[in-house]
């Protein structure tokens, strides 16, 4: 029997207006190298106000770590900020933006805090990928804990790969594919 091999790829930065069309062109070539094109738009427009969340709310240091976990039938997407102030649903009406978009777009959503802040969270289901690697389900490494950047000096776990991540890096922003 073969199982999906899961997926993970985590992305810690500071969430400014100016980042976000990276951040959206980065989780958009993940989503196309696991072959979960049809989740592109969806995926990128509730990251998109995830990370305008944090722009618009969070005060003082604004990084933020965002992770695509891709597990079998579901793709998860969260983004985890350092302030512990849960958000909260002005609007039901998606045009508005917000968390009702982000509600409208997936089809499961949430909240928890952290030692250190927040995550917020969805899920999408997904058809199993065509061309993931295939062999016995390995378990993920658990998320790391989150740690504001340091305002100068060297990046912490900068200095390899996460447990069972390969490493694909590239300046501050780092990425594995297990």
């Amino acid at each position: 029997m073969h199982a999906q091999a899961a997926c993970s790829y985590i992305m810690e930065t500071q969430a400014t207006t100016e980042r976000i069309p990276r951040i959206r062109r980065i989780l958009a070539a993940h989503l196309r190298y696991w072959k979960l094109e049809p989740h592109i738009a969806p995926v990128c427009r509730a990251v998109d106000e995830l990370i305008g969340n944090v722009v618009r709310h969070v005060p003082g240091d604004k990084t933020c770590v965002v992770e695509l976990r891709l597990t079998g039938r579901h793709l998860i997407v969260s983004v985890a900020d350092n302030d512990r102030r849960m958000p909260r649903v002005t609007s039901s009406c998606p045009a508005k933006g917000g968390l009702a978009t982000v509600a409208v777009l997936s089809d499961s959503w949430g909240t928890c805090n952290t030692d250190t802040g927040k995550v917020i969270w969805f899920s999408r289901r997904v058809k199993e990928a065509e061309h993931l690697r295939r062999g016995r389900l390995t378990p993920m490494p658990p998320m790391r804990a989150f740690r504001p950047l340091p305002a100068d000096g060297p990046v912490p776990g900068d200095s390899g790969p996460f447990p069972g991540q390969e490493a694909h890096r590239s300046g501050r922003i780092g990425a594995g594919v297990a």
